[in-house]
């Protein structure tokens, strides 16, 4: 098992070696070599951009390349944690646990996100001990050490100490001269004397951000075809002049399963109480005929059978009925929506929609379905690239032609920005219609900063954040404009953190505007402004832009499904005094075991007239065998009652 996550770049041959991350290439080098052998686990931690997710990722090349019969994972905190959550509505826990078990080497990244991770943490607590007791390696790496992490575990910290905690530290000058060097020449790329220097002793934070700094070198160089001079660094990088007498150093340096057995041995218990049913009292045979129905239809009778238990009667066994009965309709019309937006989740329901218990919950997973299935506004008519390419630096149009190239750039995102934001605005619009007249089946995302944080409060409040993030991963094209705006938000930037995270794995394009560099932008998460910096920064000023080219024009997509304003028209749940469901003793069971009025036909539904004698149709249809039973039905214990869908849905006999 490998992660489709691997960078092919982050090899340990492509990692500059210096002081500050000498002891930490090392440990992985030896960890990589010698799985299990020492430093077990080894834990690496740093500020971000430092090279961490490049060490995880060599240590798994390597190991597959020297070890390939070796089971290898790496996987960020946030996809186990996605892939947990899954295993969890899927009641497959122990299944993804026993996958991981299987490793011989595991490498988890972003370990600082299982903060307030209760479920996953004591997961990962027993997942550890596995692969620790079976000799296999596993390696974590997070932005802070072990004991500076908020809510994690202190047994969780314990295991991270038994083995070896090292640090980055960000690279000196030489080193980030190396780093420059090297990332250049993979690049295809040559720099003049003097480039790599004057980048290197600019006050960047992490090598993220030095890359970001080569790529803009870069860009310059392969678009507008000339080589940069060293004297052109600083201003291109819209750096002020080199401070008098700087040197080298003067840069700042996933229950399902076990609820069908639990139904089993319940159906199983009550043929007892069928055996004695002329001895029952009048309440017990309602509550336990009415389970038993709705049982063979596959539906949870957990309440009717905890009331059977007791020996004092419900105050109104009939308005119990009609309530559990009401629940079951409920179920059965959220069941019919969910087939009609397409549920992204049906292992989600596969139990939830037979337990009546659960109707909150599946009423839940509807708002969640609606929500991940939402389409994003459409850009409306207007110029794309090629027809307002004329208005804006060559450098700013090359670059955005870049970002929808086929292939994608060694670039992410894509920063533009603009004293005036409605430019920048235009050209995001003229790109994403650019990106969708090569590929309608492709889909782009639209939206503000400010449309972006409101959008995540209003699915905070109704309770489908989880699908609103799903819906987002799915983009090929984020194109977000405002982002000056993120720096009145909290909550929103770390999200939009971790959307830009998803859909760079993903290999989709982010493309991002303000009205000023990401270095004007106060107040804003230092891991996002290393995102925006660590990509291409441009700036797409237009004298001559008219405005009008500027408009959006977004329209609202059609719904990719037909959706009632209520879907609960078609039914209210009866109130127990009014409800108008006749007393079971009125009913008859069908050849299908459902419950039909005396006198309806149980296939048509329409009045039919009794047969000589004044037995019922489904009373006739039981008469015709040797003993009065329905012929169809063996007992109960040897019948597969519940599939996951209605066509599945069969009568088997064991023999």
């Amino acid at each position: 098992m490998v992660s489709s996550d691997l960078d092919p770049r982050f090899t340990f041959e492509s990692f500059v070696v210096g002081p500050a991350n000498r002891l930490a290439c090392a440990a992985a080098r030896r960890a990589a070599d010698s799985p299990g052998a020492s430093y077990n686990p080894l834990f690496i931690y740093s500020d971000s951009g430092l090279g961490k997710s490049h060490i995880l990722s060599a240590i798994a090349h390597y190991a597959i390349r020297v070890h390939p019969e070796h089971g290898v994972r790496y996987v960020a905190v946030e996809s186990f944690l996605e892939e947990l959550s899954r295993a969890i509505a899927a009641g497959e826990q122990d299944r993804l646990r026993e996958r991981y078990e299987e490793l011989d080497i595991l490498l988890l990244d972003d370990v600082q996100f299982l903060t307030g991770q209760t479920e996953a943490q004591e997961m990962l607590l027993r997942l550890l001990d596995h692969l620790s007791a079976h000799g296999s390696q596993i390696v974590l790496a997070s932005d802070r050490a072990p004991s500076d992490i908020d809510g994690l575990d202190v047994r969780l910290v314990s295991r991270f100490s038994g083995g070896l905690i090292v640090d980055i530290g960000r690279p000196e000058y030489e080193t980030r001269v190396a780093i420059l060097r090297r990332k250049a020449e993979e690049r295809g790329q040559t720099l003049l004397p003097g480039v790599a220097e004057v980048v290197a002793r600019a006050e960047f934070k992490n090598v993220r951000e030095l890359a970001g700094a080569l790529n803009k070198i870069i860009a310059v160089q392969e678009l507008e075809g000339r080589q940069v001079d060293k004297d052109e660094v600083r201003p291109l990088l819209g750096l002020g002049p080199e401070p008098a007498g700087a040197g080298p150093d003067s840069g700042v340096s996933a229950d399902a399963l076990m609820d069908e057995f639990g139904a089993f041995i319940q159906e199983l218990s009550s043929t007892v109480a069928s055996k004695v049913e002329h001895e029952e009292a009048p309440w017990r045979r309602l509550l336990r005929q009415t389970a038993e129905t709705f049982e063979a239809d596959g539906y949870s009778a957990t309440r009717l059978r905890r009331m059977l238990e007791s020996d004092k009667a419900p105050d109104d066994p009939q308005a119990v009925v009609d309530r559990y009965r009401a629940d079951i309709q409920a179920l059965r019309q959220i069941g019919r929506e969910l087939d009609r937006v397409g549920n992204p989740w049906p292992e989600a329901a596969i139990g939830l929609l037979k337990d009546p218990e659960r109707v909150e919950e599946a009423a839940s997973l509807l708002a969640s379905a609606r929500e991940r299935v939402r389409p994003f506004p459409i850009i409306g008519e207007g110029p794309d690239l090629d027809q307002i390419a004329e208005h804006f630096p060559t450098l700013a149009v090359n670059a955005a032609r870049k970002m929808l190239a086929p292939k994608r750039p060694e670039f992410n995102p894509l920063y533009l920005w603009s004293p005036d934001p409605l430019q920048a605005q235009g050209l995001l619009g003229a790109m994403g219609r650019s990106f969708i007249a090569e590929d309608p089946m492709r889909r782009v995302a639209i939206t503000s900063a400010a449309e972006f944080a409101e959008d995540f409060i209003r699915a905070l409040s109704q309770g489908v954040a989880g699908a609103w993030r799903e819906r987002w991963w799915t983009v090929d094209l984020l194109l977000v404009y405002g982002a000056e705006a993120l720096s009145e938000t909290e909550r929103a930037q770390d999200e939009f953190f971790h959307l830009f995270e998803a859909a760079n794995r993903r290999g989709a394009r982010v493309v991002i505007a303000a009205d000023r560099p990401p270095s004007g932008i106060h107040s804003i998460d230092d891991r996002l402004r290393s995102r925006f910096e660590g990509g291409l920064v441009v700036e797409a000023r237009s004298d001559t832009l008219p405005p009008a080219l500027c408009e959006l024009n977004l329209q609202e997509a059609p719904p990719e499904y037909i959706q009632d304003e209520d879907p609960w028209r078609s039914f209210e749940r009866p109130k127990v005094a009014d409800a108008v469901i006749p007393p079971l003793e009125e009913l008859q069971q069908g050849e299908r075991g459902g419950l039909f009025l005396e006198g309806v036909d149980p296939e048509t539904g329409e009045a039919v007239a009794a047969p000589e004698g004044g037995t019922s149709p489904a009373a006739a249809a039981a008469q015709a065998t040797p003993t009065g039973q329905r012929a169809w039905r063996p007992s109960r214990e040897r019948v597969v009652w519940d599939w996951p869908s209605i066509e599945d849905r069969i009568v088997e006999d064991e023999e």
